[in-house]
């Protein structure tokens, strides 16, 4: 294993962990998780504030590089076979 693959593969489950912690705290129809840590205070100002906005682009952005991360370990994997 070249230590391309290792580094991929840790980033891979870190951000793995981090995009279903993410996904737990958005503000769900019913509260849901995100009220215990919080989301249910900001559910009387709307859904449109500030720190829903950053949420949504953090997701985002971590589960388009869990995805590029993917899309290359197969990349590797193909070419060293």
């Amino acid at each position: 294993m070249t230590a391309l693959t290792i580094v991929l593969q840790i980033l891979l489950v870190l951000t793995s962990f981090l995009v279903v912690a993410l996904v737990l705290l958005h503000k769900g129809k019913g509260g849901g998780l995100s009220d215990m840590f919080g989301g249910g205070i900001s559910s009387t100002a709307g859904s449109s504030g500030v720190a829903e906005r950053n949420l949504n682009r953090l997701t985002i952005g971590l589960a388009v590089l869990w995805a590029v991360v993917i899309v290359l370990l197969g990349l590797i994997q193909r070419v060293s076979v």
